[in-house]
């Protein structure tokens, strides 16, 4: 701001009374005023000129530099010269002949104009160039993406989860049946490119031999039931449409516990859902049915992935995107199973088993089942735990390794047996014609067989 800043040698009290330059007026020193309870700074500032002392003034001389001038006043204090008295005027003669001189005040106008411009005109074009050059010459800072560069998500590698997730994303489909017993919504898979999907026997029960595909993008095509194996709740749909992406299976005999696994599906009617976990546990025999009802095996996988109601006959994929298991059962805290969510345990038959069975049913229409050719009953007693043998069929896989009624079956390849449903459902994952090794105990001695395990002959 332009003006004249007073230097003290015409002072002058707020009420227009003079004072000289020697006598300015007095400051005391300033006393300090406790902080209020606002803290520090919450207090009142010192005040000029003491207790009792002369009242400050807003004009000495360094009235712009003191933080605690009034803020009413302007930056800059300008002080007028007075007016000169009439006697003291110099007496004009003007020349009425004499030459007429331009007054400055056009050019002082002009000049200020003329200014003006400049100025807009050069910061103009220093803006302009700056923005061209950047902040400091160093070149134009541009935010944001540019071009046609691919957004982030576009270029997740193969292998991460994300990449797994659109590239299992076509594969799975959403399975709705409408049955004598109501409507249902589970989820499969493609298994093939001719159109057959793997998915639960407990999916499709009731379902007429009907029941209708949805796919990722939304779009919907009829299936038929080709056949069911309810023992093991597996069953195989077919449809008929063009370009189906087919999973890539893996081996659910080679994964660890640890490795890490995504569960796909339509938990809760939502469809497309991925859930991330590990595999928690291997070989955990289970056994579920209603009473009175089919009663199904389960050496199943478990993963903590979250696994809801919809997800049954979904995919269990590795870290690379192969199918390892189909998502069947979960555990839950929940007295009714229509209110039962996951709590962190869920099971998935294993693929081995899987596709053996389904690919059967494509072959036959229906599966084979394993038998070991021995009926057990209670734990054992003892320390080792294990299954008792109630009765052997005498033609069966069990007495043609020369196990007897009255043995109590320890292990099977290695698997802890400590409940009948173990020996079923271990059996059950198995081809017939593998070959196991039982570790068994008769009376105190302790022996292993080796058993080529058969199909029934239903």
């Amino acid at each position: 701001m332009g003006g004249h800043v007073t230097d003290g040698w015409n002072w002058r009290q707020p009420d227009g009374t003079p004072t000289t330059a020697a006598v300015p007026p007095t400051v005391g020193p300033p006393v300090a005023v406790p902080a209020g309870p606002g803290g520090v700074g919450g207090g009142l500032p010192a005040v000029p000129g003491g207790v009792g002392g002369p009242a400050p003034s807003a004009w000495w001389s360094d009235a712009m530099a003191d933080p605690w001038r009034d803020p009413q006043t302007h930056t800059a204090v300008v002080v007028q010269a007075p007016p000169l008295a009439p006697s003291a005027l110099p007496e004009l003669v003007s020349d009425p002949d004499a030459p007429r001189q331009r007054g400055t005040g056009p050019v002082f106008r002009v000049a200020l104009v003329a200014a003006l411009l400049a100025g807009t005109l050069g910061g103009t074009l220093g803006y302009v160039f700056a923005s061209r050059a950047g902040v400091g010459g160093g070149g134009t800072t541009v935010l944001g993406r540019q071009g046609n560069e691919a957004p982030a998500a576009a270029q997740r590698k193969p292998e991460t989860l994300a990449g797994v997730a659109e590239r299992l994303a076509p594969s799975v489909v959403t399975v709705r049946v409408n049955g004598s017993v109501g409507s249902s919504v589970g989820s499969g898979f493609v298994a093939s490119t001719d159109g057959y999907v793997i998915t639960n026997d407990h999916v499709v029960e009731g379902s007429n031999g009907r029941a209708t595909v949805v796919f990722n993008d939304g779009s919907t095509t009829a299936a038929t039931v080709v056949g069911t194996d309810p023992e093991s709740d597996l069953a195989v749909i077919k449809v008929s449409r063009p370009g189906l992406v087919p999973v890539e299976f893996g081996d659910s005999d080679s994964i660890a516990v640890g490795d890490p696994v995504l569960a796909f599906g339509t938990p809760l009617a939502l469809a497309n859902t991925v859930t991330a976990g590990i595999v928690s546990a291997l070989d955990r025999t289970i056994s579920a049915g209603e009473p009175g009802g089919q009663v199904r095996y389960y050496a199943a996988i478990q993963t903590d992935a979250a696994v809801n109601q919809g997800n049954s006959g979904g995919p269990l994929v590795d870290g690379a995107g192969r199918v390892i298991g189909v998502n069947s059962v979960i555990k839950s805290l929940a007295v009714d199973d229509s209110a039962a969510g996951n709590i962190g345990l869920a099971f998935a038959i294993p693929i081995n088993q899987a596709k053996r069975v389904a690919q059967e049913i494509i072959d036959t229409g229906k599966a084979r089942r394993t038998v070991i050719g021995a009926q057990v009953s209670g734990a054992g007693v003892g320390a080792e735990g294990g299954v008792r043998v109630a009765a052997v069929d005498p033609a069966g896989p069990a007495a043609g390794a020369g196990l007897r009624t009255g043995d109590v079956l320890l292990r099977l390849d290695g698997r802890v047996l400590e409940e009948p449903t173990d020996l079923i459902a271990l059996v059950r994952k198995y081809a017939p014609g593998s070959v196991v090794t039982v570790e068994y105990r008769r009376g105190t001695d302790r022996q292993k067989a080796s058993v080529t395990l058969a199909a029934d002959a239903k």
